[in-house]
């Protein structure tokens, strides 16, 4: 559990507070000076040296890169494969699966349109079977079990979808995964960051998760974990020189870690701003994190259900930092704007980035307001007072 001095002094490492309210982590959060500060310093020596030089200069903490991010998940290094995005780590994985005519996707009803649009973009067409939800907004884990046939070739989950605070089941649907010997790919793009993620409980094969988010990284980098007993069964869509060696006129050889899910060329600085806000997040404590962003969304959402002109949208029995609602009379665009103009940052969501979640809760478009651990009561009291004023 953090005490005031410790939010004290995550804020005072944080200078962008001073400018802002930010209630836009699930864009992306407010990086930690150590991190803005390494990779500055990093592109100002690479500007010195020389980019091939730097990297050779400094491989063992680039290097380092890979057990910092395997440590916040209790994963191995190498299980891990560094890249651009969220959306790089899971299409690599997806991609890698050899997909068969009429093969069986199960998925959830809040996932991500970028991973629905792979499944229905895939030239195999595979088919795609959605886990109901439960009186509560919860994945219905009965109706899962039923879904699976000797076709399912994968289940593939958004841990925390992008239009509200929802939090899948992870563990419990590993556990049925698990015992039905299918692949089980996670999306953690929103919850890395916030909430303490560990592959050995979840039991997931593939975990994919995005840097800028909850995890106060650079934009612009991502990463990929593939269990090791899967790495064989996982073929790279693409390879370079990097993911492959070239042996002879007609040979090559694959790496057999999960690095051979990347390719040569990266963003070396924000490769190291990466690392250093895995440990940022380690040392502060990611169960101290979960605790503090479920208070404060506790607190935003009690005082936004006390108004008559907001209307929350958040469904499950355990909810994160990501709070959505609408606000009567008032478009989600035109909310933000609003805040924007009061020093208050936050976002919105449209029907098409969670397609299947927002048109069965009757929604084309959320306000989002997201807070981290280093957000204030103060903050999230001050942005109450301000939204009351919208009442039409």
């Amino acid at each position: 559990m953090f005490s005031d001095k410790d939010i004290a002094r995550f804020r005072a490492e944080t200078d962008g507070v001073q400018k802002v309210i930010h209630f836009n982590n699930a864009g992306a959060s407010l990086p930690s000076n150590i991190v803005r500060d390494t990779v500055i310093d990093f592109l100002s020596e690479e500007a010195t040296i020389g980019g091939y030089e730097i990297q050779m200069k400094r491989a063992g903490e680039l290097d380092a890169t890979y057990d910092s991010v395997a440590g916040l998940i209790n994963a191995q290094s190498k299980e891990i494969a560094i890249v651009e995005n969220a959306t790089a780590a899971w299409n690599a994985a997806f991609q890698a699966i050899d997909w068969q005519e009429g093969d069986e996707i199960i998925c959830n009803r809040p996932d991500y349109a970028s991973n629905y649009l792979a499944y229905l973009h895939h030239p195999k067409k595979p088919v795609i079977k959605v886990i109901p939800n439960n009186e509560h907004g919860d994945e219905d884990l009965e109706a899962f079990e039923k879904l699976f046939s000797a076709k399912t070739k994968l289940v593939s989950i958004t841990h925390m979808p992008t239009n509200s605070g929802h939090l899948a089941p992870a563990e419990q649907i590993g556990k049925i995964c698990k015992s039905k010997g299918v692949l089980y790919l996670l999306d953690a793009c929103q919850s890395v960051g916030q909430y303490p993620i560990d592959v050995e409980k979840i039991q997931c094969d593939m975990l994919s998760a995005t840097g800028r988010k909850y995890l106060r990284a650079p934009r612009g980098t991502g990463f990929l974990y593939v269990r090791e007993s899967v790495l064989p069964k996982l073929t790279p869509y693409t390879v370079d020189l990097h993911s492959a060696t070239w042996t002879g006129e007609q040979t090559y050889e694959i790496r057999k870690d999960a690095r051979k899910f990347e390719n040569w060329e990266g963003n070396r600085a924000n490769q190291l701003g990466l690392k250093v806000a895995a440990d940022y997040a380690y040392e502060a404590g990611l169960e101290n994190i979960w605790q503090r962003v479920q208070e404060l969304a506790t607190q935003l959402r009690d005082g936004l259900r006390k108004m008559d002109h907001i209307h929350l949208q958040d469904q499950g029995t355990e909810l994160g930092g990501i709070v959505s609602f609408t606000v009567d009379g008032m478009a989600a665009p035109d909310v933000m704007f609003w805040l924007l103009d009061r020093g208050i940052n936050l976002s919105w969501n449209g029907e098409p980035n969670t397609y299947l979640d927002m048109t069965a809760k009757g929604l084309k478009e959320i306000v989002r307001a997201c807070v981290h651990y280093y957000n204030t009561e103060e903050e999230v009291s001050l942005f109450l007072k301000t939204i009351d004023e919208l009442r039409s």
